[in-house]
């Protein structure tokens, strides 16, 4: 065996192999775990050392991963946590050379294929996409969806990793998208610690996937600690499954929940295999709580576990370690020796030390060719520069430098050498530009996937009319739509917040529930974190959900799922992994503090990564869903929320024509100033500018239509070099969206130098907006606001035509 080779468990079915087998089973089972917990010694020691950054690993879970491993099937899927090596080993989804890559945090998808060494180490995934971006044959693969670090955050997605299982197996439709499923009989496994299971997010799913019975199996990993933290300020009854003893299924649908000592091998086995049957084959979700863990190197390498355990507690942790349990058994029942053991141990031992070595030697070996170009370079250039000899000499002698310091030292140079002008400088600069665009690969690209079928590459398609087409309600315009996309592609399904029965609370669904049936178009529960995770999930399994959050405002709910886990996927696997979800939601102006919501600030900052379409109108919104079914990437939906009983006229093409991501729009044509709005305000300044014009002032108005992505045609800076004036309106907060704006046409569109008077926005007030008219009125910008603003950027520019209006 090769460092880099995978390492794998077998399923025990005693009935089936002699004991000979049996015996090398468990023999092997035990290196694996071994092996396992080496890995997790040495990765602490490399930190410690300065090696690595932080480490923190999965020692005191090895052997309950290895009874998971011998349940988890190819097509299966894994969303879990950081704790998880062994059961990553077991499967073969990374070799212990792969996980020193990740803990060097080694760039290079080759070396360390879970993330290119964006993710610190213990964060698993296994790449479900070609190169190309097309899917994989997922069935032929064994599936961890990418990790992520906050506490409890893989819940959410886990459920709509189980939840597609149950939509293959339901909806005879999918039958042709065999390379993502085989009739729904796949798990979706997840592990969580004890002590996040305090987390809201976890019984938030919990509740979910009991309702919507679904195949999937949590195991939690009990070590009575949350960090610190014991179990009795973690957990009522300090026990997470007598705590949900409620949801296990009697006369009415439930779960089937196991507890088991997490130290014994025999039962763990039994276990597993036992509950993972039940899951797969009935669908049924099934909950492992696995007690009596350890935790040998404490929480991480930040600290160590004997400052808050007691004595006692060390010694039982010492004793019930699970491998030593296991070793005990082995010797106790004659499948092995002390000797035999011994023998083993070290030859992993020093499996692992190579395994560590070859990382650490691929790692520093990428670096050092820069390293030495770079000295090279600069000894040229040291002999035009005085001074330059301690910089280059630092760099000699730093054996282990990384990239940091090669390029900071490049960069001072360049500073040093700032009057210099030479070959050797021209020479030094044309290779570190050159190294920038490979360091943006390594470490910048891919916040999208970035593939052929990206939305930014559907053809746009214009709305059609004809001297038939009618004048209906907006939501009619958005039913219509979704009707087409629906009968085109099965592919999609939407689910919500009253989005079935009723077709949502604006009725953008009416009717279809019945058409399409109930697996496709469903309501849920109140539970915006997991309708997020319930969409992500499908996403990753090859479907395209649309996924309902009520109102803008409830955004928030969701905002940690959708930012930690949806918005950072493409990244963080580094074009590994895609899930090409919708969020339709639909905010700004109404009534009240919880219903007139507009935090687009918020939503630009927390979701890069994900396409944000602010549609003025119902046609608009159409379009943008029309693209975004076509393409692979997610996106955010964010209808005008009084606008759904306006009136539009209904193109022929209704589920054809495409609206492109990062166009703006001149919806006026004007000479005098620039005004930048979207959404429902943009219908304001459309009807102010009719009186501005009374008053002699031409306005130019603009729709960007998309904030992410932002006006990619500089439309705005075309606009403001003609008017030279620019008004941003907004209805989030002082600061929020408009600052976004601002940055984008000032700064990247490079619009400041066309500016002759001070540039401004406005805005909704900082508080949320009162309840009734005059609530609206007094918080949200206005018409006379508008007409308001305008006016006064004109008059600062010439104040003999346009008097002070108060005065």
């Amino acid at each position: 065996m090769t460092n880099n080779d995978s390492l794998n468990t077998n399923s025990i079915a005693s009935s089936e192999i002699s004991f000979e087998d049996f015996k090398n089973i468990v023999i092997a089972d035990y290196k694996l775990a071994y092996e396992s917990r080496q890995a997790s010694l040495l990765g602490r020691k490399e930190v410690l050392t300065g090696k690595a950054k932080f480490g923190i690993f999965g020692d005191g879970k090895e052997i309950p991963q290895i009874a998971m491993a011998k349940a988890f099937k190819k097509g299966d899927w894994r969303s879990g946590y950081y704790r998880d090596q062994t059961f990553a080993f077991a499967t073969g989804m990374i070799t212990i050379k792969e996980f020193f890559a990740q803990l060097y945090a080694h760039p290079s998808i080759d070396a360390e294929p879970a993330s290119g060494g964006r993710q610190m180490n213990g964060h698993f995934a296994t790449r479900t996409l070609n190169e190309d971006g097309s899917w994989k044959n997922l069935t032929e693969i064994k599936n961890s969806s990418a990790d992520i670090s906050p506490t409890g955050g893989q819940m959410a997605r886990l459920v709509g990793l189980a939840y597609a299982s149950k939509m293959f197996r339901e909806n005879k439709d999918l039958a042709f998208l065999n390379q993502f499923s085989v009739n729904g009989n796949e798990v979706a496994f997840g592990t969580i610690g004890n002590a996040s299971t305090s987390e809201g997010v976890f019984f938030e799913a919990i509740n979910a996937a009991g309702v919507l019975q679904v195949p999937m199996a949590v195991s939690v990993w009990d070590d009575g600690y949350g960090i610190s933290v014991p179990a009795a300020f973690q957990t009522t009854k300090e026990d997470i499954s007598e705590i949900l003893k409620g949801f296990q299924r009697g006369e009415l649908a439930g779960y089937e929940i196991f507890k088991v000592k997490g130290w014994d091998y025999a039962a763990l086995c039994e276990v597993y295999e036992k509950a993972i049957k039940v899951c797969r084959e009935q669908h049924v979700p099934v909950l492992i709580h696995v007690t009596e863990l350890t935790q040998p190197q404490g929480h991480s390498t930040s600290g160590s576990h004997e400052r808050y355990k007691s004595k006692e507690r060390l010694e039982w942790e010492a004793e019930y370690d699970c491998i030593a349990q296991m070793r005990k058994w082995m010797i106790e029942t004659a499948l092995s020796t002390e000797q035999e053991l011994d023998e083993l141990e070290e030859i992993a031992r020093k499996f692992v030390k190579e395994a560590q070595k070859e990382a650490w030697n691929d790692f520093i070996n990428d670096i050092a060719a820069e390293k030495n170009k770079a000295i090279a370079l600069l000894q040229n250039l040291g002999n035009e520069v005085s001074g330059l000899d301690v910089l280059i000499n630092s760099l000699v002698k730093s054996a282990d430098a990384q990239r940091k310091e090669i390029y900071s030292a490049i960069r001072k140079a360049l500073r040093m050498a700032v009057q210099v002008s030479s070959p050797a400088k021209n020479d030094l600069i044309n290779w570190y530009q050159q190294q920038e665009n490979a360091n943006h690969t390594r470490y910048n690209a891919k916040l999208f996937s970035e593939t052929s079928e990206s939305p930014l590459l559907v053809p746009t398609i214009a709305a059609q009319y004809d001297d038939a087409s009618k004048m209906v309600d907006g939501r009619e315009v958005l039913n219509a739509c979704f009707d087409a996309n629906f009968n085109r592609d099965p592919r999609i399904v939407a689910f919500g917040e009253d989005l079935g029965n009723i077709g949502d609370v604006n009725q953008g669904f009416a009717g279809l529930q019945e058409k399409y049936g109930d697996i496709r178009i469903s309501d849920t529960g109140i539970r915006e974190m997991t309708i997020a995770g319930q969409g992500i999930g499908l996403a990753m399994r090859g479907l395209k959900p649309i996924a309902e959050i009520q109102y803008l405002d409830y955004l928030l709910f969701a905002i940690n799922i959708l930012s930690d886990d949806l918005a950072t996927l493409a990244y963080r696997t580094n074009g590994g992994q895609k899930a090409p979800l919708i969020i339709r939601t639909r905010g700004h102006r109404l009534e009240g503090v919880w219903h007139s919501g507009s935090p687009m600030g918020m939503v630009v900052n927390t979701l890069r990564g994900m396409h944000v379409c602010v549609p003025r109108n119902m046609t608009q919104a159409a379009g943008m869903y029309n693209t975004l079914l076509r393409g692979d990437e997610p996106a955010i939906v964010v209808e005008c929320l009084n606008g759904y009983r306006l009136k539009e006229k209904l193109p022929v093409n209704i589920g054809e024509f495409t609206v492109p991501l990062g166009k703006a729009e001149i919806i006026r044509e004007g000479s005098d100033i620039t005004v930048v709005a979207y959404g429902s305000t943009l219908r304001m300044v459309e009807e102010t500018a009719n009186e501005l014009a009374e008053y002699g002032i031409s306005v130019e108005i603009v729709d960007p239509q998309t904030l992410l992505p932002f006006d990619t045609d500089m439309i705005c800076a075309k606009s403001l070099s003609k008017t030279n004036k620019l008004l941003v309106v907004d209805e989030d907060v002082p600061g929020g969206a408009s600052a976004f704006i601002l940055q984008q046409i000032l700064e990247v569109q490079k619009g400041y130098y066309s500016l002759d008077a001070q540039p401004e926005t406005l805005t909704a007030k900082a508080h949320r907006p009162p309840y009734g008219s005059d609530g609206d009125y007094f918080t949200k910008p206005s018409h006379d606001d508008i007409f308001e603003a305008v006016y006064k950027i004109m008059q600062s520019s010439n104040p003999a035509k346009f008097k002070d209006i108060y005065r």
